[in-house]
């Protein structure tokens, strides 16, 4: 029975890594999952009937107990700096170990050397350290935003005062859902031929949409307003970079602000374009849209 180790399960972007690990104990394999601290999630997991082990990918003395014996691993990384370090230190164990698994590296499509956001060239690096390692991962930049980014970065202001705003003007640019991307993962885990053709895929994303297209979408489904309002990057990254207590690190609030910035550019060139058939033949089943998630997550929306 495969044994797979999972990183990034208490990830609360998305929840990627806790649908993953779900799928895959469901489709009988045996999971590992590693966390920095125990918990309600990480007792849930265990429950579900996950092993658990603590570490840090920042701390290469305590990989070692999470490798032992895997022959699957998921690598997904917190937006935030750190991701370079976290790849060389888990590459260097799993070469140590003489350890060859089969590696899903969840990056994003914004991994390039001369991207803009910071975490984008940070992401490209990490994924030529497994390369360089001889792992041969399967790397997924999927090529969309997260549905989930929308009650993350802008949930608070719609909840307030039914109006967000941010950098990406007046672009429609590919979503898809957290449970979708997880799929993907899981996709490339338990079926890796699906993605045989490069080493690095673009997964599409569902849908394309503008974030006017979003607030229409949610204003509809919430039955008051909702505006949308474009604003210059520096502003939304200060905005974002000045929220006190939240989950919005300083990387992540330069990464997006950048990322909307450059699409909101009429001449630039999106990676991959939705594909919601093509999304379906990699996941097995009908992708999530907007409108779906904005139902399942309504109240979320709606001022206390």
């Amino acid at each position: 029975m495969q044994q797979t180790l999972v990183l990034g399960a208490t990830g609360r972007h998305g929840r990627t890594g806790a649908r993953m690990v779900e799928r895959l104990l469901g489709q009988g394999h045996q999971v590992r999952v590693m966390v920095r601290t125990a918990g309600p999630v990480v007792e849930e997991l265990r429950d579900h009937g996950a092993s658990v082990v603590i570490g840090d990918l920042l701390d290469r003395r305590t990989l070692r107990a999470a490798v032992d014996g895997i022959d699957g691993a998921y690598f997904a990384y917190p937006v935030a700096p750190g991701v370079v370090s976290a790849a060389a230190n888990l590459a260097s164990v799993l070469r140590e170990a003489a350890l060859s698994p089969n590696l899903v590296v969840m990056s994003m499509a914004a991994a390039a050397t001369e991207n803009p956001s910071g975490l984008g060239r940070a992401h490209y690096v990490a994924e030529e350290v497994f390369a360089w390692a001889g792992l041969k991962p399967t790397v997924l930049r999927v090529a969309a935003l997260f549905y989930e980014n929308i009650l993350l970065l802008h949930g608070s202001s719609i909840r307030a005062g039914g109006c967000f705003a941010n950098s990406f003007g007046a672009a429609r640019v590919p979503w898809i859902s957290g449970r979708d991307a997880a799929d993907l993962a899981v996709a490339a885990l338990v079926n890796p031929d699906r993605f045989a053709d490069s080493r690095i895929a673009y997964p599409p994303g569902a849908e394309l949409l503008s974030h006017s297209d979003i607030a229409a979408t949610i204003s509809a489904e919430i039955g008051s307003p909702v505006h949308y309002t474009h604003i210059p990057q520096q502003q939304w990254e200060a905005e974002l970079a000045g929220t006190a207590g939240s989950v919005i690190n300083p990387g992540m609030a330069q990464h997006i602000s950048a990322i909307g910035a450059m699409l909101s550019n009429p001449s630039a060139a999106l990676p991959v374009h939705p594909d919601p058939r093509r999304l379906a033949a990699l996941i097995g089943h009908e992708p999530m849209s907007f409108a779906e998630f904005v139902s399942q997550h309504r109240n979320e929306f709606l001022c206390p």
